[in-house]
C-alpha cells in the first residue's frame, strides 16, 4: 500500500450535482465524502487532496468529509471532518481551540446606523472594549474588563457557568444558546479539569503566562477574526419566517457576527501537546501517519489522549467564555452610543473541535477542522434546547462585500457527518494575497458598498477576493441538501486586524 503519493492517485467521482467521492489509497477504505459542485469539485488544489488522502489512511479513522470551503491546512484540510471511536487527533482540531461564530441580535433598526457618524462612533465604542491584534489584551483598552488570574482558572475548569457569567457581566440566559456553554474532562468530571489545571501550573512557564493570556480574554486577536456590524434579511418562506423566530432573528435589524477562538491559551495548549506527542512517538518509534508530523495521534484510553481531552476542554472552556464576554462588551458599546439598545444571543457555535457524537449508529469522536455541526429538526442531541423542532442555528461568515448567512440543517446533513462548511475557504494564500491584489482596489470595493472599517486599510490578505466565491460555496451546501437559508448578513461596518491569523 502506498501511503504517501506527491499527487492524488485518483480524481474525485461525482455522485450527485453537488456531490462526490474520493477513494482512498486502500480500495478496502470507505471512500472520502466530498461536498460541492462540479466548479467547487475543480477547484480543489493537489495539496488539499493528498492531505485528505493522508488523513482518511491515518488509523483509526473511520470517516472523512471534505466540504466546499476546504483548502490545504495543519496536517488534514481546513474544511474537513474526520471521524475516530479509538484515536484522537489534535491535527483536525488546530492549534487554535474551539475557534466559532456567535451572532448577537439587537433591536437597532438598520436606518439608525445609516448615518457614517453613528458607525464611526460604534467602531470606537467597540475598540474601547474590545482590542484586536495578537497580542492585545482588556488591559490595553480603555473599557476592558479586569479579570484576575483566579477567575481565569475557574473560567478554564467551569466554563459558562452562572458564577463565572454573574462575575463577567454575561447575561446567564445565554449560556442555553450556546453549542456547548462548558467542556467536561476526558472522564466527563470537572474535576479532571481542575487535577489537568494544576498539572498545567507546575510548569513554571505556564504558571508566569497564564495571567496574560487571561487578559486576552474579550478579545479577537488577528487575521480572519473579526467582528461584523449586520443588517438581517429573513428569506421570504415560511420556512425560513418559522426558524428565524424561533432563532429570535429580527429583519431589517442589526445583529454583530463574531469570530474568535481561545486567543493565546489555547494556542499555547494545542503546541504544548503537539510537543508531547511527537517525543511520544519518537521514544517509541511509531511512524507518523503520511510521514507527516502535523497528523500525531493518541489512542483512546491512553494518558497522552486523556492529558489532551482535557486540555482541548480547558481551551474550549476559555473560548466560549471569551466569544460570551466580546458579545457583552459589544452590547455595552452599542449602549453606550445608543442607549435603548437591547440585545440577545442568536447563537454560538465552533468549528475547530474534536465532539463526542453518534455517527453511523456509533459514539464517535467528530472531529471538525474549519467545519461546523449541522444537527437538523428532531435529532436526538437538540431534544433539551430550543431548538429542537428547527435545528439550531448555522453561523456561516462569507466576506463583507458578498454577505455571511443564517442556515439551517435539513436530514441530508447525515451524509456529511452532520457537518457543513464554516466559510468561504481560501483560495489565495496571504502571501499570494499580497502579491496579487491591490491595496487601492480591496479599499474601493468596500467603500463602495459603504461598508466601514475601524483601521486605515483594510487587510489584503483578508480582502473578500482572497476567498472563495461564497454564493458557489453556498450552493454546493444547498444543492447537496445539508441546510437551507434562513437569513442573510449585510455587512455596515467591520472590527478587524491586519496581523497573523491565530488559526
Amino acid at each position: 500500500m502506498n501511503t504517501v503519493a506527491e499527487k492524488p492517485e485518483t480524481g474525485i467521482i461525482p455522485t450527485g450535482e453537488a456531490t462526490g467521492i474520493l477513494p482512498a489509497r486502500d480500495t478496502s477504505l470507505r471512500p472520502i465524502t466530498v461536498i460541492g459542485t462540479e466548479a467547487i469539485r475543480e477547484g480543489f488544489d493537489d495539496l488539499c487532496l493528498k492531505q485528505a488522502l493522508n488523513s482518511r489512511e491515518a488509523p483509526g479513522v473511520t470517516e472523512l468529509v471534505l466540504n466546499p470551503d476546504a483548502h490545504a491546512g495543519y496536517g488534514a484540510p481546513v474544511g474537513c471532518v474526520m471521524v475516530s471511536p479509538t484515536h484522537i487527533y489534535p491535527g483536525p482540531v488546530g492549534v487554535d481551540i474551539k475557534c466559532s461564530m456567535s451572532l448577537l441580535q439587537t433591536n437597532v433598526h438598520k436606518d439608525q446606523i445609516d448615518d457614517k457618524r453613528v458607525r464611526r462612533a460604534l467602531i470606537e465604542a467597540i475598540c474601547e472594549r474590545t482590542p484586536t491584534g495578537a497580542g492585545k489584551g482588556q488591559r490595553s483598552v480603555q473599557h476592558g474588563r479586569e479579570i484576575s488570574a483566579e477567575l481565569g482558572q475557574k473560567i478554564c475548569v467551569e466554563g459558562a457557568s452562572e458564577e463565572v457569567c454573574a462575575a463577567l457581566g454575561i447575561p446567564f440566559e445565554w449560556a442555553a444558546r450556546c453549542e456547548d456553554s462548558f467542556h467536561l474532562g476526558h472522564d466527563r468530571t470537572q474535576e479532571a479539569l481542575e487535577r489537568r489545571f494544576e498539572k498545567l501550573c507546575e510548569n513554571n512557564q505556564f504558571k508566569e503566562r497564564f495571567p496574560k493570556k487571561v487578559d486576552q480574554l474579550g478579545t479577537y486577536g488577528g487575521g480572519n477574526h473579526f467582528g461584523e456590524a449586520e443588517v438581517v434579511e429573513i428569506e421570504d418562506n415560511a420556512a425560513a419566517r418559522a426558524k428565524a423566530e424561533v432563532f429570535g432573528l429580527k429583519h431589517g435589524h442589526v445583529a454583530f457576527l463574531s469570530h474568535c477562538g481561545s486567543r493565546g491559551l489555547g494556542h499555547d495548549l494545542a503546541t504544548g501537546q503537539f510537543r508531547v506527542l511527537e517525543k511520544m512517538f519518537d521514544r517509541w518509534g511509531i511512524p507518523y501517519p503520511a510521514n507527516d508530523k502535523k497528523l500525531v495521534y493518541a489512542p483512546l484510553g491512553t494518558q497522552e489522549a486523556n492529558d489532551y481531552l482535557d486540555d482541548m476542554a480547558i481551551g474550549a472552556n476559555f473560548a466560549t467564555v471569551n466569544h460570551l464576554l466580546i458579545n457583552a462588551l459589544v452590547l455595552e458599546a452599542f449602549q453606550s452610543v445608543l442607549p435603548e439598545v437591547e440585545g440577545h444571543l442568536v447563537y454560538f457555535i465552533s468549528h475547530n473541535i474534536a465532539r463526542h457524537e453518534k455517527v453511523k449508529d456509533k459514539f464517535q469522536w467528530v472531529h471538525r477542522k474549519g467545519a461546523t455541526r449541522a444537527f437538523p429538526a428532531g435529532h436526538f442531541a437538540l431534544k433539551e434546547t430550543p431548538f429542537y423542532e428547527t435545528g439550531h442555528p448555522i453561523l456561516l461568515p462569507g466576506n463583507p462585500r458578498d454577505g455571511s448567512v443564517v442556515m439551517a440543517a435539513l436530514p441530508g446533513a447525515e451524509k456529511s457527518c452532520y457537518s457543513v462548511n464554516h466559510g468561504a475557504g481560501r483560495q489565495m494564500s496571504r502571501r499570494g494575497a499580497f502579491r496579487n491584489l491591490e491595496q487601492r482596489e480591496v479599499d474601493h470595493g468596500l467603500n463602495e458598498a459603504d461598508i466601514l472599517f475601524n483601521g486605515r486599510n483594510y487587510p489584503r490578505d483578508e480582502a473578500p477576493d482572497a476567498y472563495k466565491d461564497f454564493s458557489a460555496v453556498l450552493e454546493s451546501v444547498e444543492k447537496a441538501d445539508l441546510a437551507h437559508t434562513v437569513a442573510r448578513l449585510r455587512a455596515r461596518f467591520v472590527i478587524k486586524d491586519a496581523s497573523k491569523a491565530d488559526d
